[in-house]
């Protein structure tokens, strides 16, 4: 596995965005659309990285719950950084303060740490989600979203 370089450049960043714009265009769920430009880097087959993010989506499983930028953010994270012995807690310490500081730039940003902040309506009920679909958030809203969780990430990593 080749970890993630430190420095990353703005063409490697622009790479990035568009991956992640491009796998959510293409249907993916916010989550696996953050996770999607890292996956290989990371160690994961571009369908092992959407498959274990796949839940993720839609405020986690459609409850409106934390946004799968986020999660997708915080699953880059603690790919690269999370401890994989269990007394490391120089990793883990790392890990969670890269984590809340992604969360706590995603939050200045747009508000909201969660779907239903987000977007003003929860999307796993059907009322919440043909307002959702009728106000075109996830053409909108959405990508702005992963987009952000992208950038956010480079600046960090």
């Amino acid at each position: 596995m080749t970890p993630i370089k430190t420095k990353t450049s703005a063409a490697a960043t622009k790479r990035r965005v568009d991956k992640a714009l491009k796998e959510f265009s293409r249907g993916f769920n916010c989550a696996q659309a953050v996770l999607s430009p890292y996956s290989r880097e990371l160690g994961l087959k571009p369908a092992q990285g959407h498959r274990v993010s796949q839940s993720f989506g839609a405020g986690m499983a459609r409850l409106a719950g934390t946004c799968g930028a986020v999660t997708g953010g915080l699953m880059v994270i603690g790919l690269k950084y999370g401890k994989t012995e269990a007394r490391d807690e120089a990793a883990k310490e790392k890990t969670y303060a890269l984590a809340q500081e992604f969360m706590r730039r995603f939050k200045s940003k747009h508000g909201s740490l969660t779907c239903l902040g987000l977007l003003g309506h929860h999307i796993g009920t059907r009322r919440g989600s043909l307002a959702i679909k009728r106000k075109n958030f996830h053409e909108t809203r959405c990508p702005r979203y992963v987009r952000d969780a992208v950038l956010i990430l480079n600046r960090l990593l």
